[in-house]
């Protein structure tokens, strides 16, 4: 493909769009605005206007945002996600308006403050709508005019608001440039793939636009429908597609940046595909940018995409020719995980032309021979694959190698490739050619046509040398309908979209399977057969080019101690990697740390973790306390196999530690902000968890982490109902699953009020009761001193004390005495001023004195107490868990 900067001119002053000359009369300032400043050290101050517009009678909120003088600019509108509003695109408007932009963010109808029902951008609505917005733009002093009432705008947004970028430049052509951002090109094609119904994302995506009371008649009657019927029809195909980009596909002629997520199970890959093939097509610029996360989750790269977008329309919109806009196509590759941080690495790949998703396609013969497999009675269970709405993104965990999907036996055919002589980088969709039927009217699927349609979800796997191992990557599948017309015949059957790398000596699996949990299968049982009919095909795109890192300058300057430096490191790694045996010694001890060290990321002496060495017992409820930077999370992350200590070695049941360690198994782990999908109850979400594992349902004892965990009747309602108590609880039953010997909190009273802090107390308490043990990390030192029985405390790195709660708030120096009558101040100051005492205050009451000793015995203080005559009840130690936390971390007295 050529340059597309190279077929493209800055365009002349157009006319207006066909609702531009009606619209301006309909555009009535409801209120005088709003300014606000927004202040920002390195560029010039942002004022905010807020104001709501009445367009077409609707009422629209919106933002304006400029910066710097009067002088003329482009103006760039920025459009939010679904469910969401224009406090969404707030720092990004705030950017480009210090950039010299004037930005305007809305909430479209249906959302935040704006008024309307959501008609899933309708041309006579939404798409309307930002029409309405360039007007008022075109009458704005400090906004540049191509033409009278034409003034320079680009549009970008994230999901639903990218799609309106797209529609708008297709409906109005004073649109001069787009950046959408995961988004789709036919929302049929995205919720209706192939005929196939996608059920989970379909009714997240109502249930987040507030319900069928927020949606258009009409949308709402199409979408009960197809969720009754489990198969869409060509009404609610054509309902769809007419309110996508694809309606006004050959009418999209501005340079795009298209922007789309790798780990997308609702907007895949195809989508930005298309939208690349028709805009191009009309000879317009495009650039494609594949980021690693996407509404499954992961990483958005908010950051560079933010700047790329605005480097677009320095280009496109301010004719800045030397701004840099980027490779015609880019993909974030994620690969290994730091060990200092735990984070996915990232590095970018990139091509000077959009290689598509067929570009040098490999085949890779698979062998299998004919299969036959069924869909159960009410497709269930179901094979899982994505699972929308689980926060943090299960397809990221493909990236590094993590395998989570789920198929049942007899559910599926599979075939294998042979052994990979060399690694295979995957970018695009493969394909393979399939002859399925179902079962025929004869009763026989081999009768040729069969008598109902056949429903498969196709993915291909990366496994393992050893086969024990395999990854879906991206967690994506695509689904396909197979009419009987087209059984008993080779069918083409194109996999997901993916940027994956296959290494050599691992192989390929093709699956096709009868159900998944995201989607529609036909109720009705059915026999399918299956048998390949074509090797697979599997793009490659060799033109995309990873970039490359700069080399350490020892690697050129110093050749020989690159040898030695190379070689050291590798007997260290082989060292680190070798897993000692167990301790028979240690089989009953939950956990047994010894001299744990771990430096910070590029540092040869500072450590986060320093000899650290301590020993939990079973039934122990120890509390982890330190201040901030004190190394509690880089212990317990160390603890849970996810980074590598320097030195040192951590037991649990007298085996070693290791990523992957099988002794993991015997640990549960709760990290605050757990993901559930709203929409399910709460028993719903455990069980799709727990079948997550691939682990027996009998060893969940999911009924007796319900017990412990304490949520009743909430169980059967929907997680949304919950409280942020209840979500805490149902993520710790989540965690006791298995109900795991060693169970790790960090922080589980997080955002609770007092009586959710006391019935998370009792939870861990119960837990303990059985004879496990529990770790738990948190800031509320009161709650620790009810909650556990043992404490380690750290500070910088170092253990400072471990040992029972009552040993170390019991030792000290503070003494309560008690009397029979209240202490007059003066006698207060008498005690205090006495030798070898430090302090002595008053109680709350009255009734008695808190005297901190400073070289006096407790015995000393009695003797000159009687000798003031002072009317004693009692003399003790006493020390809050806090002054006890204090005094040890600040290595003097409390």
């Amino acid at each position: 493909m050529d340059s597309p900067t190279s077929r493209w001119r800055p365009r002349l002053p157009r006319k207006r769009g066909r609702w531009a000359a009606g619209l301006a009369a309909l555009v009535v300032l409801a209120g005088g605005g709003t300014w606000t400043a927004v202040a920002d050290d390195s560029a010039p101050a942002v004022q905010r206007e807020d104001r709501t517009l009445r367009l077409d009678g609707v009422p629209i909120d919106t933002s304006y945002f400029t910066s710097g003088g009067s002088e003329r600019r482009p103006a760039v509108l920025i459009g939010h996600g679904f469910g969401g509003s224009k406090a969404d695109a707030r720092a990004q408007a705030q950017k480009l308006a210090a950039d010299g932009y004037a930005v305007m963010t809305w909430s479209a109808r249906g959302f935040g403050k704006s008024g309307g029902e959501i008609a899933l951008n309708a041309p006579d609505a939404e798409v309307k709508d930002v029409s309405g917005l360039i007007d008022w733009l075109a009458g704005r002093p400090e906004v540049e005019l191509d033409g009278k009432g034409d003034p320079r705008v680009g549009i970008t947004g994230v999901s639903y608001g990218g799609a309106v970028s797209l529609l708008a430049a297709g409906h109005d052509r004073r649109v001069d440039a787009v950046a959408p951002v995961i988004t789709y090109w036919n929302l049929a094609d995205a919720l209706f793939p192939d005929g196939v119904f996608k059920k989970l994302w379909a009714g997240i995506f109502v249930t987040t636009g507030g319900g069928c009371r927020q949606l258009e008649a009409q949308l709402c009657e199409m979408y009960e429908r197809v969720a009754v019927s489990g198969k869409p029809d060509a009404a609610a195909r054509e309902l769809l597609a007419e309110r996508s980009p694809v309606a006004v596909a050959d009418r999209i002629k501005v340079p795009a940046l298209i922007v789309q997520g790798q780990s997308d199970s609702l907007f895949p890959l195809d989508h930005a595909d298309a939208m690349a093939k028709a805009i191009s097509g009309n000879g317009a610029p495009v650039a494609v940018d594949w980021i690693a996360g996407g509404h499954d989750g992961g990483d958005r790269e908010d950051d560079r995409i933010t700047s790329r977008v605005g480097a677009w329309f320095d280009r496109y919109l301010k004719e800045e020719k030397g701004a840099g806009t980027g490779p015609a196509f880019r993909v974030t590759r994620t690969g290994g995980i730091d060990s200092t941080d735990g984070a996915a690495q990232q590095r970018g790949a990139s091509s000077d032309r959009y290689p598509g998703l067929t570009g040098g396609g490999e085949e890779i013969a698979l062998a299998g021979g004919k299969q036959t497999f069924l869909n159960p009675a009410g497709a269930s269970p179901p094979a899982i694959s994505a699972v929308p709405g689980v926060g943090g993104g299960l397809s990221q965990l493909a990236s590094v190698g993590v395998g989570l999907s789920l198929d049942f036996p007899g559910q599926y055919a599979r075939f294998d490739s042979r052994p990979l002589a060399e690694s295979v980088r995957v970018t695009g969709s493969p394909t393979v050619r399939v002859n399925v039927t179902a079962d025929s009217g004869q009763g026989s699927a081999d009768a040729g046509q069969g008598s109902k349609d056949a429903v498969l979800f196709a993915k291909v796997y990366d496994v393992s040398p050893d086969g024990k191992q395999q990854v879906l990557p991206s967690q994506l599948v695509t689904a396909h309908r197979i009419t009987p017309a087209q059984q008993g015949r080779p069918v083409e059957l194109t996999l997901p979209a993916v940027d994956h790398e296959i290494d050599s000596g691992h192989r390929l699996r093709l699956v096709l399977s009868a159900t998944d949990l995201g989607y529609a299968s036909p109720a009705e049982p059915a026999t399918y057969t299956a048998a390949l009919e074509s090797p697979l095909t599997v793009p490659t795109a060799p033109q995309v080019k990873t970039a490359s890192t700069a080399l350490p300058w020892w690697t050129w300057g110093l050749p020989a101690a690159a040898v030695v430096i190379a070689a050291a490191l590798l007997l260290s790694a082989r060292r680190r990697t070798a897993t000692p045996a167990p301790d028979p010694a240690l089989s009953d001890v939950p956990l047994q740390i010894t001299g744990l060290s771990k430096k910070y990321a590029k540092s040869a002496d500072r450590y986060a973790v320093r000899e650290l060495s301590f020993r939990v017992e079973k039934g122990q409820v120890l509390g982890l306390l330190g201040p901030n930077g004190a190394g509690k999370t880089t212990s317990l992350r160390m603890l849970m196999g996810l980074i590598t200590p320097d030195e040192g070695d951590i037991r649990v049941f007298g085996h070693a530690i290791r990523p992957g360690a099988p002794v993991l198994s015997r640990v549960g782990s709760f990290v605050e902000g757990a993901g559930f999908l709203p929409h399910l109850s709460g028993r719903a979400n455990l069980d799709l968890y727990w079948q997550a594992t691939g682990r027996p349902a009998e060893d969940s004892h999911i009924e007796q982490a319900l017990e412990i965990a304490g949520l009743g009747d909430a169980l059967a309602r929907a997680v949304r109902t919950y409280s942020q108590g209840m979500r805490q609880r149902l993520a710790i039953a989540q965690a006791m699953l298995g109900m795991p010997d060693l169970l790790i909190l960090d922080e589980p009273t997080n955002g609770l009020d007092p009586p959710q802090i006391r019935e998370m107390r009792d939870v861990m308490i119960r837990y303990a009761a059985g004879g496990r043990t529990v770790i738990v990390s948190s800031h509320l030192l009161s709650e620790v001193e009810q909650s556990c029985t043992h404490l380690v405390v750290m500070d910088r790195g170092r253990l400072v004390q471990a040992g029972p709660v009552a040993e170390i708030t019991g030792s000290g120096d503070m003494l309560l005495v008690t009397t029979a009558q209240e202490v007059a101040e003066p006698l207060v100051e008498k005690i205090a001023a006495l030798p070898g005492i430090g302090s002595a205050v008053r109680t709350g009451d009255g009734l008695g004195l808190l005297v901190r000793l400073d070289g006096a015995t407790s015995s000393e203080l009695i003797t000159e107490l009687v000798r003031l005559d002072l009317p004693l009840t009692g003399v003790g130690p006493h020390r809050r868990l806090e002054d006890a936390f204090l005094t040890l971390i600040s290595g003097g007295s409390a």
